[in-house]
């Protein structure tokens, strides 16, 4: 039976290797296990590029490829020495003892020598790691488009922790207040310590739920949806399909997981709209076959991800260039689809949790060149600015919105979304 730590770096290889979301692996450990292994395998996989660099340092020549789970072991022992609390002799002890049994004594002894030498100048090891640029050279890739200066903020964001954003269905100001939470200009309130999320104030009663202050943009970006025919489409597990029901919209949540629909449906029963339809479907299928024609449709487009990297820091290390360009095909087949379940005059909100502008910029204006049916309606700053301004422009001179990393920095960030509005004219 593997301990706790030789679990993690075999979650750390299966993300890399067969690169998977450590969402999916979670139930691979028990409950009390999760909180370590959460902040063990996160933080890891963010300084992953500077980890390797200082264990490279030690190295005459590279570990064989027969040996690598000795070295993902390594790996997160490093990060742990430096990132977390742990004492160094419960991390080297068993990291040594977990190598030996996946490798050889020879090794073993390497990584003894090589913990204890990084433990007795931790501090200063962990001062040289804070200081590594962290962006992985194939993620730079996607970042095509953007300044170098932007690049460099960017990478500036990789091994910051993300707070815990939360919207709430109303009275702002006052929950801000019961939970001792900063409000961001759009209403979302931070919370920068809140470990046990269901012990929270109004958890039991269905006063807020958990979205990253991005996330909750594509809905403010609508405007007043009340009393709207709203189509939300890959919309589990229900963050915006909760802001509209919260706005007064009649939404329809589509998504083609019957799993994360069920979960859907349970989010929607906590936060009490039980007004909300939702439909298992492919959302091409859906609206391609609907009778239906919607006031407005949100689509939330399938994407890299790559937006998301603070939360999901593996997106870092298991996503390309060529991933984006994979994930345009059905984004435009998405948008050409949603005319026909669109009203004359209806509004279609484009969104996606990619940093890449293929996925953004460029898929609107490639739409927009084609269909000449839609025009582009510039987002009004005032519809996502509630409770003051914005640090960063997130405006776009087009009038897109285009979240970055480094916006709200100093608060914490924000995932990277695009979000584009536009309205069927013809």
């Amino acid at each position: 039976m593997p301990n706790l730590r030789t679990k993690c770096a075999q979650a750390v290889q299966t993300v890399l290797e067969n690169k998977v979301f450590f969402a999916e692996l979670k139930n691979d450990f028990v409950a009390a296990d999760l909180p370590f292994a959460n902040m063990l395998i996160l933080s890891t996989l963010r300084y992953w590029v500077g980890l390797e660099k200082i264990l490279n340092s030690f190295l005459k020549k590279k570990i064989p490829h027969k040996h690598r789970q000795a070295q993902y072991l390594l790996l997160l022992a490093i990060a742990e020495l430096l990132l977390m609390e742990t004492a160094s002799h419960a991390v080297i002890n068993e990291t040594v003892a977990n190598v030996r049994r996946v490798s050889d004594k020879f090794l073993g002894g390497l990584a003894n020598a090589i913990l204890r030498q990084i433990a007795d100048a931790r501090v200063s090891w962990r001062q040289k790691l804070l200081q590594m640029n962290l962006l992985p050279k194939s993620f730079v890739e996607i970042l095509a488009g953007y300044a170098p200066e932007q690049i460099a903020k960017i990478t500036q964001c990789v091994g910051a922790i993300p707070p815990l954003d939360l919207t709430v269905k109303n009275d702002v100001l006052a929950w801000a207040a019961k939970l001792k939470a900063k409000v961001l200009p759009n209403g979302t309130l931070r919370l920068n310590d809140a470990a046990k999320i269901k012990q929270l104030p109004g958890y039991d009663e269905g006063a807020w739920w958990i979205q990253d202050v991005a996330a909750s943009l594509p809905v403010l970006a609508m405007g007043d949806v009340k009393g709207l025919q709203v189509a939300d489409l890959c919309a589990a597990p229900g963050g915006k399909t909760a802001q509209l029901a919260a706005a007064g919209a009649e939404v329809t949540a589509v998504d083609i997981s019957p799993e994360r629909m069920e979960k859907l449906a349970q989010n929607m029963q906590r936060l009490g709209f039980l007004g909300v339809q939702t439909k298992v479907a492919d959302a091409l299928d859906f609206l391609q076959h609907t009778s239906r024609q919607f006031d407005a449709i949100l689509l939330d487009a399938p994407c890299s991800a790559t937006g998301t990297f603070r939360r999901h820091p593996e997106v870092l290390h298991i996503k390309t260039a060529n991933d984006v360009a994979q994930q345009a095909i059905p984004q435009e087949q998405l948008l050409v689809a949603c005319e026909q379940a669109l009203k004359v005059g209806g509004i279609l909100l484009y969104s996606v949790c990619s940093i890449a502008q293929a996925e953004g910029e460029q898929q609107i204006q490639k739409f927009l060149a084609k269909n000449k049916n839609f025009r582009l309606v510039p987002i009004d700053i005032k519809d996502i600015s509630h409770y003051g301004g914005w640090a960063e422009n997130i405006l776009t001179p087009e009038g897109y919105i285009r979240t970055l990393p480094y916006v709200c920095f100093q608060d914490g960030g924000m995932d990277s979304f695009f979000i584009a509005k536009m309205q069927r004219i013809i």
